[in-house]
């Protein structure tokens, strides 16, 4: 009886390394860099499959993904209040800031404002002439606020 109660928990242990084992070979067996033989046989991408350079459903990856994707969102939110606090408000409702203003004002705050003003164009936020910003050669560039979102 004694015996039969020490082999339960191994024979559980057993099987729960037996299935990680299974499931990380099944992975293996799908991963495009994967060396390990039979992994010949794993599916061909497509750039036409709705997944196609996505990471896979409920992975790591996944989540991580939309972890910085919120992050970036809330950056570019943030960015949008302090020009709307710091600029000179215009009478057609916009806000207009200097990207040397707010670049003296954004030192505090983050290391990251040409990628977060870049960001806030993409999505029809902040307008601002040219491709790039760099500190010295376009600190009298005005950015133009003309569009306050909403805080989640």
């Amino acid at each position: 009886m004694e015996q039969e109660m020490d082999e339960q928990p191994l024979t559980n242990r057993v099987q729960m390394w037996q299935k990680r084992a299974d499931e990380h070979k099944e992975k293996q067996l799908v991963n495009p860099f994967s060396d390990w033989e039979g992994a010949s046989h794993r599916q061909k991408l497509s750039k036409d499959d709705e997944n196609y350079g996505r990471p896979v459903s409920g992975s790591k990856t996944e989540s991580r993904g939309k972890l910085a994707g919120e992050q970036s969102s809330r950056e570019v939110i943030d960015l949008c209040y302090v020009i709307n606090d710091l600029g000179k408000h215009q009478e057609d409702g916009s806000v207009n800031i200097t990207f040397g203003e707010l670049f003296e004002a954004y030192l505090t705050i983050s290391n990251k404002l040409v990628g977060t003003l870049i960001r806030a164009r993409k999505y029809k936020f902040v307008e601002f002439e040219g491709e790039m910003l760099y500190q010295g050669r376009d600190e009298e560039k005005v950015m133009t606020l003309r569009t306050l979102p909403e805080r989640p």
